[in-house]
C-alpha cells in the first residue's frame, strides 16, 4: 500500500510540474530568421500558439513601437490569411539611406479566411522588416490575439528587470550588432511595405506544437519530471529495504 501511494505520489508531482511548465509554450513569441542585425533589414517570424481547447484563433494583430518605427515592412502571402499593413504620420520624420521619411508602419493585422489556428497548433506569421534602428538593444512588440468565440488575449505586458516573466508578455525581437564587414543583415535591400508581389507564398497550415523551437524548454521540463520521479523511486527503495528489515 505504502509503495503504491509514494508511486501516486510521484505521478501527481509530474503532473503538477507539467501543468505548471505548459504556459511557457503559448507565449506569442517573435524571432529572426538568420540575424536581426542593427541598422539592417531582417525576416522576422510572429509564432502565434492557440491556447484554447475549444476555439481557434482567426485574427492576429502585431502593433510596432512607435519610438524605433520601421518604414520598411513587408508581409509575406499566408495562404488561409488575408493581411492588412497600417501605417502612420511620424511625429519626427526620419532620414534613411538619404531619404527623409514622414510615416512609418504601426500596425499588420492577419484575419483568417480559412479555419484560422487550430487547437492543438501554431502559425508562424513572416515579415521583412527595416532598417532596424542602431540606438537600441531590442525592439518591444504589442500583440493581440482573437479567437473566433470572441476570447481576446493581449500580449501587451513588457518584461521588468528583475522581476518574474508577466502573464502576457510582450513579444520582444532581440538586435544583434552590426558585422563588422560593414554589412547590416542579411535580407537584402528595403522595398515598400505594399510590395508583396515578388514575396513567394507560405504554407496555409498551421504547424503543430511539437516544434524545435520549443525544444529547451521541453528538456527542462522533462528534467524537472526526472527528479520528481527519481525521488520517489528513492523512496520506494528505502521503504522495500525497511519491510525487508522488518521482517
Amino acid at each position: 500500500m505504502k509503495a503504491s501511494r509514494i508511486a501516486a505520489a510521484g505521478a501527481v508531482a509530474a503532473s503538477a510540474v507539467l501543468a505548471v511548465s505548459a504556459p511557457a509554450f503559448a507565449h506569442v513569441s517573435v524571432q529572426p530568421e538568420g540575424e536581426a542585425a542593427k541598422g539592417g533589414y531582417a525576416v522576422v517570424d510572429f509564432k502565434v500558439p492557440n491556447e484554447r481547447d475549444d476555439a481557434s484563433t482567426n485574427k492576429v494583430e502585431v502593433n510596432f513601437p512607435t519610438d524605433h518605427p520601421l518604414a520598411s515592412v513587408m508581409p509575406q502571402p499566408l495562404d488561409g490569411w488575408s493581411v492588412k499593413v497600417t501605417k502612420s504620420k511620424l511625429a519626427k520624420p526620419l532620414t534613411m539611406h538619404g531619404e527623409k521619411i514622414s510615416e512609418a508602419v504601426t500596425k499588420v493585422t492577419w484575419t483568417a479566411t480559412g479555419k484560422g489556428i487550430e487547437p492543438g497548433f501554431f502559425q508562424k506569421f513572416p515579415l521583412s522588416v527595416g532598417a532596424l534602428p542602431e540606438d537600441t538593444e531590442e525592439l518591444v512588440f504589442k500583440a493581440i490575439q482573437t479567437y473566433d468565440n470572441k476570447d481576446v488575449v493581449r500580449w501587451i505586458e513588457p518584461q521588468k528587470e528583475g522581476q518574474e516573466e508577466p502573464e502576457n508578455p510582450a513579444p520582444v525581437l532581440t538586435l544583434s550588432d552590426a558585422s563588422t564587414d560593414g554589412h547590416h543583415g542579411s535580407s537584402g535591400t528595403a522595398k515598400d511595405a505594399s510590395d508583396t508581389s515578388t514575396a513567394a507564398p507560405a504554407s496555409s497550415s498551421s504547424t503543430a506544437a511539437s516544434s524545435s523551437d520549443s525544444s529547451d524548454t521541453t528538456a527542462r521540463v522533462l528534467g524537472v519530471v526526472g527528479i520528481v520521479v527519481g525521488v520517489a523511486g528513492v523512496a520506494y527503495g528505502v521503504l522495500a529495504g525497511r519491510r525487508r528489515t522488518e521482517a
